[in-house]
């Protein structure tokens, strides 16, 4: 298991044991805690044992270790509704520079808890579809 981390990390400090946590799911890999600020009851985050700021920065194994966990905690509170929520970067509102993902209940169809999404779907052409799909799948 390769192991990097930053000593002015917050997510760091919480693996460390410096700043406490409420562990809910820790393996070899990763850690899973309730968030202190929560969008609904049972808010969890799941953090990688290795600093990372940005998913596409994470070795494979971590984020393989993640996914499961989240099925764990959604299975554990009997969540029928719940969105699993990963960001990376400021401007797609990253607060802690770790990766992380939310698992967050979303108990009824209302705005008051839970995660609320807008979501600006654009309309592409085929022309323009078939453009970013040779792009994309030229540098896979």
């Amino acid at each position: 298991m390769a192991v990097k981390s930053l000593a002015s990390c917050l997510f760091c400090k919480i693996l460390k044991g410096d700043i406490p946590s409420f562990k809910l799911v820790e393996t070899e890999l990763s850690l899973s805690f309730l968030d202190v600020g929560p969008l609904s009851k049972g808010h969890a985050l799941i953090i990688p044992k290795y600093h990372a700021e940005k998913m596409h920065e994470l070795p494979d194994e971590y984020l393989a270790d993640a996914m499961p966990i989240a099925k764990k905690l959604a299975l554990a509170q009997g969540l029928e509704n719940y969105n699993i929520l990963q960001n990376n970067g400021r401007i797609a509102h990253q607060v802690v520079d770790h990766v992380h993902f939310h698992v967050i209940p979303k108990p009824a169809a209302t705005d008051e808890e839970g995660l609320v999404v807008g979501w600006p779907a654009k309309t592409l052409d085929k022309t323009e579809l078939e453009k970013i799909f040779d792009e994309i799948k030229g540098k896979l």
